[in-house]
Formats: structure tokens, sequence, C-alpha cells
């Protein structure tokens, strides 16, 4: 008998012009957890006008995180198939994981040149969308809000070869990104799965709960 497929989570850069991944970042395991945060965005939450009490003035916010391991331990005991985890250890994987968060250095270049000459910069250069994928009723646009990581184990050359790494993250709505956003129909697609799923969830008898009106 064999076992299923483990999927994986991970991340991908789209861009959002053309759809077109432009990174894609396998988790190497999954971790045990992921932490989910909402805040509900309440149209009446200052109390001010009962009118609003029950009206909810857009999606909740929603924050997640997640903590993750990266090791070659198990790559360096084959160091003919990989010379990479030989040569560099885990720093590659480390640097994808952080060039989430950073401007590309030809952008940051392109912007002093346009400052040097003079000319104003009104908009800061529009990075690649930021999907999590979580699964395939998970495929979430969100913006990487910290990134932290602990090194944790070094090989003779101080290549980190172990580490443990935790990434907050804040799903980007349709109230960040638009209707019209790349982003924005994956927001909607993520939300009208939560609908479906839990329409499965089904419903009980209110004598159930010990009442028979509410």
């Amino acid at each position: 008998m064999t076992s299923p497929r483990l999927v994986k989570g991970g991340l991908v850069q789209v861009d959002v012009t053309t759809g077109k991944p432009l990174a894609v970042i396998a988790l190497q395991y999954n971790p045990d957890s992921l932490t989910r945060t909402l805040q509900v965005q309440a149209a009446g939450a200052d109390g001010g006008d009962r009118s609003r009490a029950l009206r909810l003035a857009g999606p909740a916010v929603e924050t997640l995180k997640l903590e993750a391991e990266i090791d070659a331990t198990d790559r360096l005991e084959f160091p003919d198939q990989n010379p990479n985890a030989v040569a560099l250890g885990i720093h590659p994987q480390l640097a994808a994981l952080e060039l989430l968060v950073h401007p590309k250095a030809d952008d940051l270049q392109a912007a002093d040149t346009l400052a040097g000459s003079g000319v104003l910069e009104i908009l800061p250069k529009q990075a690649p969308l930021t999907v999590l994928v979580w699964s395939a009723k998970r495929v979430i646009p969100v913006r990487v809000t910290d990134l932290s990581v602990t090194e944790e184990a070094f090989d003779a050359n101080l290549n980190p070869i172990r580490a443990k790494v935790s990434l907050g993250m804040r799903v980007l709505s349709v109230v960040d990104l638009g209707f019209a956003h790349r982003g924005g129909a994956l927001y909607m697609g993520y939300l009208r799965g939560k609908e479906g799923l839990a329409a499965r969830a089904g419903s009980v008898a209110l004598s159930a709960l010990g009442v028979e009106a509410v």
C-alpha cells in the first residue's frame, strides 16, 4: 500500500499583470500549527449609532503566524548530490524567504539614480503579489509583515545548517486591493470557499443548546 503524497505548504510570488509565478517557496517541513487571528470590522464599533450595531464595514482583518523549520542535515549526508548544501548550508533557503520583505537591489539603485538626477519618485515600484498556498482550499493573497530567523547550527565555515523561521502575514482583501486586482480575485475565491465549507458544517436544533427559542 502506497502512502498518500504529502502536500507542502508554501509561498508564491506572482506577477500582478501576467499572473506568472516568479518564485515558488515550498516549506521543507509543514509546521505543526498555523495561528490565525480575525479582527472584526464593525460599522458601529464606536457605539455612537445604534442602527449600525449589526453592520459589518468590511471583511475581517485576518493575520497569520506560522513557525517553520529548515534543516540541511539530511542533504549533508549525501554531499555529492547536494553541492549547494555543502557549500552554502541553508543560506539559499533563508535568502528566498528574506527577499519577500526586501525590494530588489536594482530597484533601490534605480530609485537612487532618479533621486540623484532630481526626479521625484511619486510611488515606490510595485512588488510582486505574495500568495500563501496552504492546500487547494487556502490560496490566500498576503503581505509578509514580519520575519524572524533563529539560526541554530552551523558548519565549519559558519554556514547555517539548521534554523527556525517565524513568519507573520496579513491577508490582503478586496478592501486592500480592489475587486479588479488579481489578488482581489484570489481573496474572493478564498472567501467563497469559506462560505462553501461553512454550509457543509450543517446546523443543529435549538433544543441541543437547551433552549426552544431565541
